[in-house]
């Protein structure tokens, strides 16, 4: 399997002069903020389960309900998920459908169905597979995992809004990209387009008006 080497804020501070040699929008990124951070995540059930209730809401929502999931059972484990059922992960703030989805990749989780040390393995094409074999991981929520937990150097969610924010200013576009727009914008930072995703929401969040 050809899986990537990780990102180490060595290698993201490397990538982001090679990204600024060849893109001057990106070198005036680099030169305003400096190498971004690397933001990385711990492999694992909980973090997928935290990215799942990132999904569609602010960060600051979805860190609150995370901490409230927390004070109630503890880190997230698919044994504890699936003891407690969907109606008290309800009670933790949870919608019914974000409940159902963490309740049934509890149980993927258990039965083997769902192997998060296998995907560490798989390259990022068949990983991203493999976990949007499953409800309630879709593309955005792959990627992520990939890109924070995994810190595979290319992966770009293009669906991503904040990234889209970021994106169309520093792109001085007009109009709101297209998807396909995105991706083609995106395909002259490869091979380190999470640097280049890393570097837009580092712009993005450095907006007086944007609370992390």
């Amino acid at each position: 399997m050809n899986r990537p080497r990780p990102l180490t804020p060595e290698r993201i501070r490397e990538a982001a002069r090679h990204l600024a040699g060849r893109d001057p929008d990106l070198a005036l990124l680099l030169a305003r903020h400096g190498p971004p951070p690397l933001w990385g995540r711990p492999r694992g059930f909980a973090t997928l389960v935290r990215i799942i209730l990132e999904q569609q809401v602010s960060l600051a929502s979805a860190r609150a309900i995370y901490g409230r999931l927390v004070a109630t059972l503890g880190e997230p484990t698919p044994e504890r998920l699936l003891a407690a059922g969907v109606d008290k992960l309800r009670g933790c703030g949870l919608t019914r459908q974000k409940a159902g989805y963490c309740h049934r990749l509890a149980a993927a989780a258990r039965d083997g169905g769902l192997d998060l040390a296998t995907v560490a393995r798989l390259d990022d094409t068949a990983a991203i597979d493999a976990l949007t074999r499953h409800d309630g991981i879709g593309p955005w929520t792959a990627q992520i995992y990939l890109l924070m937990s995994l810190r595979r150097p290319d992966i770009w969610p293009a669906g991503d809004l904040a990234l889209v924010a970021s994106l169309r200013t520093v792109k001085r576009l007009r109009r709101p990209p297209s998807r396909e727009r995105i991706v083609a914008i995106a395909s002259a930072w490869r091979p380190y387009r999470a640097v280049a995703a890393r570097m837009l929401w580092q712009n993005y969040l450095a907006r007086p008006t944007v609370v992390p």
